[in-house]
């Protein structure tokens, strides 16, 4: 009867889920993953990451380089620089030419107009020698027309004779006139040249030398825009060459540092193995992270609350806290994590664990057990969860303890110090224990199995 009992309970709870057990075995250790992945495309040349070593932040995993970057747009920039250069050169060679012609043209100019002022003056002082010669012939006319005028009076001289004298007078005045007009002449002339001006005859060729040197200064103004202009150019170009050396440069080689601590948890590349930009070439788990991801019945939502507190068994960590609860995940959830959440049923969920207790733990190890504790990750591992102060717990457990406590019974063949192990009663017990360890193995193989379908694929 206890043995059929025990086979009735034991198919019941085969066959009902448990969806309102407190404890779940269906469990895993995980914690955030980094992933470094190649900066550049190229060939790995270094590899210093080994799975399971620790990494601090800083250090250099691996180390790619790339043979054949394209300079294309480094040479087009150099060559677009080179032809602004020689243009600047030339611009700056026809200033310089330009401004020593200017200053030929000022000294000759200067030279000239020196020349010219000398000549002035002369024929100035000339000029006014010549109005005091015409004037003093003016007067000397004058006197004469005014004695043949009191001769003609008196009656000793025709007026036939006092006509010529008087158109002499009439001449020598008109000729003073002109004489004052070619002196004030000079003169206006003289002052213009003291201003720049050059107006007349005798300053035509001063003028053409002026204009030349009017059109070359303004030539020469602009090859100085000109100069600037390319100037600029060139400096932007050097600017973007040397932007295209700091890329050809991060493009060539480039190391792969990592942003972290943690350990090592696969390496995606080997020494000369070509990557692409983008690439994962080692993934680095943070245990200092870790957390317990179970899996539980939809109705233990409101009893798995965030706060709730539970036991965890495998591990060194003997407690922790629920700190979420999911109804479900996504591959882009779990390419943050070290392993995949294990795969869910229906009207099942997910409580995230916060793991507590660490140094309570393995300060009850011994030394050496406590060191390698710490330096495990234990990422991956199955635990069992049970809610703190649960009642019922999870039968594929309870059965695998059974069975634990079992073995040493089935072991030694259910031998009885008070009844002989050949009597009809021991047989008939022997009999009904073999019977309940096949079931207990079936089902322990079961529940084991169950995890396995569930796989973590590792990254």
């Amino acid at each position: 009867m206890i043995v059929s009992g025990i086979l009735s309970v034991l198919m019941i709870t085969a066959v009902a889920p448990p969806i309102v057990a407190d404890q779940s075995d269906l469990a895993v250790v995980n914690a955030p993953v980094t992933l470094l992945t190649a900066p550049i495309s190229g060939e790995i040349e270094a590899l210093s990451a080994a799975p399971g070593s620790d990494v601090n932040s800083g250090d250099t995993l691996a180390r790619i380089s790339n043979s054949r970057v394209d300079r294309g747009t480094l040479i087009s920039l150099q060559e677009r620089s080179a032809n602004a250069r020689e243009k600047l050169d030339a611009t700056r060679a026809k200033k310089e030419s330009d401004r020593a012609y200017v200053a030929s043209l000022d000294t000759e100019i200067a030279n000239q107009t020196m020349q010219l002022k000398a000549q002035f003056q002369s024929k100035v002082e000339e000029l006014r020698a010549r109005v005091a010669q015409s004037a003093a012939m003016s007067s000397e006319k004058k006197a004469l027309v005014d004695r043949q005028n009191s001769m003609v009076v008196r009656n000793a001289a025709s007026l036939d004779m006092l006509k010529p004298t008087s158109q002499q007078y009439s001449a020598a005045l008109h000729n003073t006139e002109a004489e004052n007009a070619k002196l004030n002449q000079k003169i206006a002339q003289l002052e213009a040249l003291n201003r720049g001006i050059f107006v007349g005859e005798d300053l035509v060729a001063i003028n053409d030398l002026t204009q030349k040197r009017r059109d070359i200064d303004l030539d020469a103004r602009r090859m100085d825009i000109e100069e600037k202009e390319l100037s600029a150019v060139v400096a932007d170009l050097q600017h973007l060459i040397d932007a295209e050396h700091q890329r050809l440069d991060r493009l060539a080689a480039a190391d792969v540092r990592s942003s972290g601590s943690g350990k090592v948890l696969t390496i995606g590349a080997v020494m000369g193995r070509h990557v692409s930009a983008g690439d994962t070439i080692v993934s680095v788990v943070d245990c200092d992270k870790r957390f317990v991801v179970a899996i539980f019945s939809y109705r233990e939502g409101q009893s798995m609350q965030v706060g709730t507190r539970v036991r965890i068994d495998g591990i060194s960590f003997r407690s922790g806290v629920v700190t979420a609860v999911l109804p479900r995940t996504s591959d882009k959830v779990d390419e943050r994590f070290a392993v995949p959440f294990p795969q869910t049923e229906r009207r099942e969920l997910y409580a995230v664990i916060a793991l507590e207790g660490r140094e309570q733990a393995t300060a009850q190890l011994p030394p050496a057990a406590a060191s390698a504790q710490a330096a495990s990750c234990t990422v991956g591992q199955w635990v069992t969860v049970t809610r703190e102060n649960g009642i019922i717990p999870s039968m594929s457990v309870a059965w695998r303890r059974l069975e634990n406590l079992t073995a040493p019974w089935r072991d030694s063949g259910g031998k009885s110090e008070t009844q002989p192990s050949g009597s009809p009663d021991a047989a008939a017990r022997r009999a009904g224990i073999a019977r309940l360890g096949a079931a207990l193995r079936h089902e322990v193989a079961a529940d084991q199995d169950r995890p396995r379908t569930r796989s973590l694929v590792s990254r």
